[in-house]
């Protein structure tokens, strides 16, 4: 069993999303302190965690997916493990805004911009990533070779070996 090529990629895009995610909670807490003080810093620490985490949950699964590339079940393998992904996390995002929702030190503000902008700072790093890789159109497949195919054509009686004609039809 030989490893997919965008294993590569998401890994990158997961190291490079917590990179991001670093500077985007130190750079979050600043503005968010100077704004609102101790809810601002806090309010938007707890959207920078929250959409690292949640952002991180789809790269995270589709990996854990293709451990089982090779394997007769992989595509249901893939899709369950994608969709169970995004259906649990989609649900606990919900629990997460409604038990945030009245907390008193939450600064609602805060909190949305610094969710809105951890959001699309992810999906930058995703394009920027995909746009950098050097992946084939094509991978993951193996190409017969010239001799393979000579093979196959000389047994099926297309030509004789050695014979460089194109068979008439």
């Amino acid at each position: 069993m030989s490893a997919l090529s965008s294993n590569r990629m998401l890994r990158t895009a997961l190291a490079w999303s917590a990179i991001v995610t670093a500077v985007l909670a130190v750079v979050g807490g600043i503005v968010g302190f100077l704004v609102s003080g101790a809810s601002g810093l806090w309010s938007a620490l707890v959207a920078v965690l929250m959409a690292a985490i949640f952002l991180s949950v789809t790269i995270i699964s589709i990996l854990i997916a293709n451990r089982f590339y090779g394997d007769p079940l992989f595509v249901p393998i893939f899709f369950g493990s994608v969709m169970g992904g995004w259906i649990l996390k989609f649900v606990v995002f919900l629990i997460v805004l409604f038990v945030l929702r009245d907390q008193p030190w939450l600064t609602p503000m805060v909190f949305l911009v610094a969710l809105v902008v951890s959001i699309v700072a992810s999906l930058v790093v995703d394009v920027v990533v995909m746009m950098r890789m050097r992946m084939p159109a094509v991978s993951d497949t193996t190409l017969p070779t010239a001799a393979e195919v000579e093979a196959a054509e000389v047994e099926a009686g297309e030509r004789r070996h050695g014979d460089t004609s194109t068979p008439e039809a």
